[in-house]
């Protein structure tokens, strides 16, 4: 069976280096095996036996040995100041989240290793589940983040938002260095390095790993249908996630082609005239465009009306105990997933 490449981590901090490596195993989306070393001694009789890709190595821990390794990428783990001597290699700041730490070492990765080692996890294959809907307020981005989060309970669950307003910033009260349009861009510039691009944006809430979304709806029109498959691709063959929940707006220009990927397509509606109306459009022109078999993993869904005083986060947090929350459990067991 072919093995993950090695991201050994090296501090002289002996908590620090085993909690870290814990840490990134337990995030199932990781290319990479996670190997601890608490001193360089052990580090470098460990990389005489087997190849090392990546090494995060604290500033106090280095040493001439360390450096003759034939290690593809060594990053610092700073303190904040360290010696000139190091300045050769990036660095990332130590005491911040693990998840922050993993987003820049990620980041770094991806952008000095002109040509990364070809990764591919060995995994079951990954399900690709829309959450679409023709129809507005009816509950759809309330009911895919109920869904990753009950997922991501069990299974490495990554959600991506492809509205054209998500509101995410709003949402959690926070702003994101690097979002969908970044990656975006990079798929259309063909990047080599595309799965380190998305472990370096990736955010978490609750198990569920997240993409902060396209600032602007402009990005998402302006995406092929060549590059949405691409990108679904990469994920399928190199990430470790075994759920990848698509939540489609409109403005998806290529968005039958996009749902023609998904095993799975959950379509609230609702029951007014003009809702069914708009569903029968939409799958009339389903059927002028020959995309008949898409509408065979439809699961048109009448979801039970959801309300809560909570706000940001802890709106999101209370929609896995909620009715909402019930009703998915209940739709996961009918569907076996």
């Amino acid at each position: 069976m072919k093995k993950r490449n090695i991201f050994a981590v090296c501090d002289l901090e002996v908590a620090y280096a085993y909690n870290f490596m814990e840490y990134v195993n337990q995030k199932r989306n990781m290319p990479f095996e996670v190997q601890a070393f608490t001193s360089p001694v052990h580090l470098c009789a460990f990389a005489r036996e087997q190849p090392i890709e990546l090494l995060l190595i604290s500033d106090k821990a280095m040493c001439p040995e360390v450096k003759g390794l034939p290690i593809r990428k060594i990053i610092i783990l700073s303190e904040g100041v360290h010696d000139p001597g190091l300045d050769q290699y990036p660095s990332v700041y130590k005491y911040q989240s693990s998840d922050s730490v993993i987003r820049e070492v990620m980041a770094c990765y991806g952008e000095e290793v002109a040509q990364p080692a070809q990764l591919e996890v060995l995994k079951k294959e990954t399900k690709v589940l829309a959450v679409y809907s023709p129809v507005g307020r009816c509950q759809k981005t309330s009911f895919a983040l109920a869904l990753g989060q009950i997922l991501a309970q069990q299974r490495a669950v990554l959600y991506v938002n492809l509205e054209e307003y998500a509101g995410f910033e709003q949402l959690f009260g926070r702003q994101y260095e690097k979002n969908l349009s970044d990656l975006l861009y990079y798929i259309r510039q063909d990047s080599s390095n595309l799965i380190f691009r998305v472990n370096s944006m990736v955010q978490t809430f609750q198990n569920m790993d997240y993409l902060p979304p396209a600032l602007s709806p402009m990005d998402l029109m302006a995406v092929t249908s060549e590059e949405w498959t691409r990108f679904l691709e990469v994920l399928r063959r190199q990430s470790g996630y075994q759920v990848l929940i698509l939540d489609l707006g409109s403005c998806v220009l290529e968005l039958y082609s996009l749902l023609e990927q998904c095993s799975r397509i959950y379509m609230p509606v609702r029951e007014d005239p003009v809702a069914k109306a708009k569903v029968e459009q939409f799958e009339n022109l389903a059927q002028m465009w020959d995309c008949g078999d898409m509408l065979k993993k439809v699961k048109k869904l009448t979801l039970p009306y959801h309300n809560s005083s909570r706000q940001g986060s802890s709106y999101l947090e209370g929609l896995i105990w909620s009715q909402l929350g019930d009703y998915v459990r209940e739709l996961l067991r009918e569907e076996s997933l």
